[in-house]
């Protein structure tokens, strides 16, 4: 045999690219969990397709990363849309809230449904304790947000709203904490350690109509804006009839997918908190 069909033979038929190549900045190769190529690349997105997260697929590793969320490195922003229940339009009663989770192509990659009592949702509305289970798409809880009972109508410390996120095995990934303001709603997102590590600002929610309602997210000293939280304007309509919201998340890349976790946590507070009782109020 010749030399140069030897080593014709011997090159790989394709060139598999490293996390650093590829752009993410996930360290060197460690055991850990791992997830599939983004969905997409070079292709005409599919409102049908689904993301699939398989551990079968070891094409990225990712240390330290809590099962399930592996894909959640790759990404920058999130789009949620709770989901709208006709019943609840005819029967006037306060239903579970249900939620699907899209990536930036409109592709589904979690679904997330709210779990209360019934009672408790008719009396208590949208200050009601409640546990949010997300899960992806083969049914498995990813994470498990909680939030407990809050009066929203007082001005005490004690009564300030939070929402814990974990893992489905009972891990704190961090909270969601509501801090002491007049008019102007702020959030502290912070760690498993209870350490701030992002803010949120949002609008006065009363002067808010007819347009998109946004959040920014600043690091903890405020200098720098760094992502944002916003609820979108849905059209007249739709926001008179039902209290199905859509919501968009940015954030940095290279955030921690821990907080990344949290900050969609901090999506369904803030609909509870704001937007539920604007619907209730109608």
């Amino acid at each position: 045999m010749k030399e140069s069909e030897y080593e014709l033979q011997q090159q790989p038929a394709y060139e598999v690219k490293t996390p650093q190549s590829a752009g993410y900045n996930v360290g060197p190769p460690q055991q850990g969990h791992v997830i599939s190529k983004q969905p997409g690349m070079g292709q005409k997105p599919n409102d049908d397709e689904q993301i699939i997260v398989s551990p079968q697929d070891p094409l990225i590793l990712v240390p330290d990363c809590p099962p399930g969320l592996e894909y959640l490195t790759q990404i920058d922003q999130l789009l949620v849309r709770q989901k709208m229940q006709v019943a609840e339009i005819c029967c006037r009663c306060e239903f579970s809230n249900k939620y699907t989770i899209y990536n930036s192509m409109g592709q589904q990659i979690y679904k997330a449904k709210e779990e209360s009592g019934f009672c408790v949702r008719q009396i208590c509305g949208p200050m009601r304790p409640f546990k949010l289970n997300v899960k992806d798409h083969q049914d498995r809880t990813v994470l498990v947000l909680k939030r407990p009972y809050r009066c929203d109508d007082c001005c005490f410390f004690c009564c300030l709203m939070k929402l814990e996120v974990y893992t489905a095995d009972g891990l704190c990934l961090g909270r969601v904490q509501q801090t002491c303001s007049i008019c102007i709603p702020k959030f502290d997102i912070r760690n498993s350690e209870d350490e701030t590590i992002l803010k949120m600002k949002g609008p006065c929610i009363k002067c808010r109509c007819c347009s998109d309602v946004k959040f920014d997210v600043y690091t903890a000293d405020m200098e720098s804006k760094v992502g944002r939280v916003s609820k979108q304007w849905s059209g007249l309509g739709k926001e008179l009839i039902t209290d199905a919201d859509n919501f968009g998340i940015s954030f940095p890349i290279d955030l921690d997918v821990k907080l990344k976790a949290v900050m969609l946590g901090a999506v369904f507070l803030i609909d509870f908190m704001y937007f539920e009782k604007i619907k209730d109020n109608k």
